[in-house]
């Protein structure tokens, strides 16, 4: 655009042209929940701008004008959002043209353990645009898969615990988590204050990245992607999937940095028992409880003020809510009762695990790596998601707020799978270093995904 070769506009209705070839018919990708209703009616925006008018797409639990906000639940449709959050604010400041609204995981995975990722009441089932049977990933499945197919180059996401993580992975592209609190979270449907952190999602770690500095506020992260200060890089050797091509394609990642001059070494952590997971989920739903009432304040009225109401509502619209999966989850947290002296317990040897096993980890490394998922298992409607072969790359950094990466790193049976990158918190400068490094030492460029139906 600034070399005057394409314009924004051009660029937009390319944007709405593929959503309706690829997304709405044709393969039926099923990755934007909405668009906006002024989506390429936007007048001519100064190149110079950060953005420049480029098209893009924000997750359905972001709260931006003219689109649903909906966290993919049909509860919603009858509270339309009132104002931009700052997010979409920073993000229209910066010259950035929204032109619509990704389908979601409904309520970000947080309903079930029977949840199937890219599946919300309001939404349907978004697909995988490698094959189409296959998962999308959660919760950001529509950014994921949106950004995969070319529909837009930049997209916002938001991650809990993996939910940015995972769909870059799936769908072959780059995903950044930055540390939480970095990005202002009003207008963003909660889960949990203490891990909740909107991201972005690219196809590029730059392209990533200066999406990343609109939503942080920041002006020093794409310089610091071509910063030359030599990082030290930990290998995790139980960050690993169990999938044999997926770890394969790891070990081969290393070797390929260890050629290229890069210093690694090798790092061991103990994986979380069982007991530390069962904290982390819990803690998200006490805090899920309270957070969820804060947010609507300012979203429902009195009919639809708290979690309870909630339930409610799906049991009376259970045929289109709750056909596929129920809510012992929301049902759970009733029962957990918000921020308790209970709920403070499990914050706290949650944090003890988490920030022991990170500062481990960190003692002599600039950066920890490790695999992420295996390849997208099928899409089962109702029997919730196949993570047997995922590696527990996202579960620290999530808990202590620390921010994490994935790029794609090749592909096992035809189908792409991500390379996380961890850094302590508060240090994306040292992150997109990374990520930059890994991408240009891999080599892969923008993976073409195969539209197999």
């Amino acid at each position: 655009m600034r070399s005057g070769s394409t314009s924004a506009k051009e660029l937009v209705a390319q944007s709405l042209h593929r959503i309706a070839e690829i997304d709405s018919s044709g393969y039926t990708l099923n990755s934007v929940i909405a668009l906006s209703p002024d989506a390429g009616q936007t007048p001519t925006i100064d190149p110079q701008f950060p953005l420049a008018g480029l098209p893009v797409l924000i997750k359905d639990n972001i709260e931006a004008i003219g689109l649903p906000g909906s966290a993919g639940s049909l509860a919603f449709a009858n509270y339309p959002v009132k104002k931009d959050s700052s997010i979409v604010s920073r993000l229209r400041a910066a010259g950035a043209e929204i032109i619509g609204a990704t389908n979601l995981s409904e309520w970000a995975n947080i309903r079930s353990t029977k949840s199937t990722s890219g599946w919300s009441g309001l939404g349907g089932l978004t697909a995988n645009p490698w094959v189409h049977e296959r998962s999308a990933g959660g919760s950001s499945s529509g950014s994921g898969a949106a950004i995969s197919a070319g529909l837009v180059s930049l997209a916002v996401g938001t991650e809990t615990d993996g939910s940015i993580i995972c769909p870059a992975s799936l769908n072959g592209c780059v995903g950044i988590k930055p540390s939480v609190g970095s990005v202002p979270r009003d207008g963003v449907i909660p889960i949990s204050a203490s891990q909740d952190s909107p991201g972005s999602m690219a196809r590029t770690v730059k392209d990533a990245v200066l999406l990343l500095e609109i939503l942080m506020g920041r002006s020093d992260l794409l310089s610091s992607v071509e910063a030359e200060r030599k990082l030290k890089i930990g290998v995790v050797k139980s960050w690993v999937t169990g999938d044999s091509g997926t770890d394969l394609l790891f070990e081969n990642a290393t070797d390929l940095l260890s050629k290229s001059g890069i210093s690694l070494v090798d790092i061991d952590l103990l994986p979380p028992d069982d007991a530390t997971g069962t904290d982390e989920y819990e803690v998200m739903l006490h805090e899920l409880k309270d957070d969820l009432a804060n947010y609507l304040k300012h979203r429902g009225d009195q009919n639809f003020a708290s979690l309870e109401d909630v339930i409610r509502f799906n049991l009376e619209n259970s045929e289109k809510e709750l056909s596929f999966f129920g809510q012992e989850l929301f049902e759970r947290a009733i029962l957990l009762g918000g921020r308790t002296n209970e709920y403070a317990a499990k914050r706290a040897r949650n944090l003890a695990w988490a920030t022991g096993t990170l500062d481990k980890g960190f003692e002599s490394v600039d950066v920890l790596i490790g695999a992420t998922y295996s390849p997208a298992w099928v899409s089962a409607l109702g029997k919730g998601d196949d993570y047997a072969h995922s590696s527990w790359i996202t579960m620290a950094p999530a808990i202590v707020g620390s921010p994490i990466g994935s790029l794609p790193m090749g592909l096992t049976d035809g189908l792409p799978v991500g390379l996380g990158i961890v850094t302590r918190k508060n240090d994306e400068a040292t992150l997109v270093q990374a990520m930059r490094l890994v991408e240009q030492v891999l080599g892969l460029g923008i993976l073409e995904p195969t539209f197999l139906k």
